[in-house]
């Protein structure tokens, strides 16, 4: 993405321009890693699952215990039990188990993939700054309100914190618009929704711990400096 469009205008609930915000180029404008960002997805989806199927076994089916008939003389094929997997009603072979269908995903691809989304929607120019929201109480018509005078159509995705509690339940009965704490912000509900809107105070940005991880190693490398311009004690 260019530099010019990493500033992005912020508007009110009614739809007018009060202000203009830059957005992080390190969380807005990286360059969208789909691989990244389809193992993350798959991973999250695969967490959701119950995983709470089962099947009966040969073992765990009632009955089966007397051997069908005689093992020799009959002109029939040897059998052992009524309940063997060929038989009708019987276990079933190989069927699933309770399981956990979670995956181990590192944190680095978890965030690589929700800058990847976030870039992908700020370079279609579908990323909202709302100045705040302005709900002093609980009401869904003002919600409609403001997404028709915001112009968004399709489905919307509302960046909350938890003290926008009266625009939480004023958004939630939207069929349109889903909602989400923005601790709780990830790749998956970015994708499904075509706009992502955000209030001022919540915009994400780049985490300075990367500045913090270089200061020791610039201290490492003034060390020996200052141990050779002392010399040998």
């Amino acid at each position: 993405m260019s530099p010019e469009t990493m500033s992005v205008e912020v508007r009110s609930a009614e739809g007018t321009a009060v202000g203009t915000v830059e957005l992080d180029e390190a969380v807005f404008g990286v360059e969208p890693n789909v691989a990244v960002m389809h193992q993350v997805v798959t991973a999250q989806l695969a967490a959701a699952r119950a995983g709470t199927h089962n099947t009966r076994g040969r073992a765990e089916v009632a009955g089966g215990g007397a051997k069908p008939w005689r093992q020799k003389g009959t002109g029939r094929a040897r059998q052992g039990s009524i309940r063997a997997p060929h038989w009708r009603g019987g276990g079933v072979a190989m069927g699933p188990k309770p399981r956990d269908y979670r995956q181990r995903t590192p944190k680095k691809m978890v965030r690589l993939a929700l800058r990847s989304a976030l870039s992908d929607r700020a370079a279609e120019g579908k990323v909202v700054v709302i100045d705040s929201w302005p709900f002093d109480a609980p009401r869904t018509r003002d919600a409609k309100a403001a997404v028709a005078a915001l112009g968004l159509s399709g489905k919307v995705l509302v960046v909350l914190s938890r003290t926008d509690e009266h625009a939480w339940k004023s958004f939630r009965n939207l069929p349109d618009v889903q909602p989400i704490l923005d601790g709780e912000l990830n790749a998956y509900d970015i994708l499904c929704n075509d706009w992502v809107v955000f209030t001022r105070a919540g915009l994400p940005s780049a985490s300075p711990a990367s500045e913090t991880q270089e200061a020791p190693a610039s201290q490492a490398q003034e060390a020996p400096a200052s141990q050779a311009q002392e010399g040998p004690r």
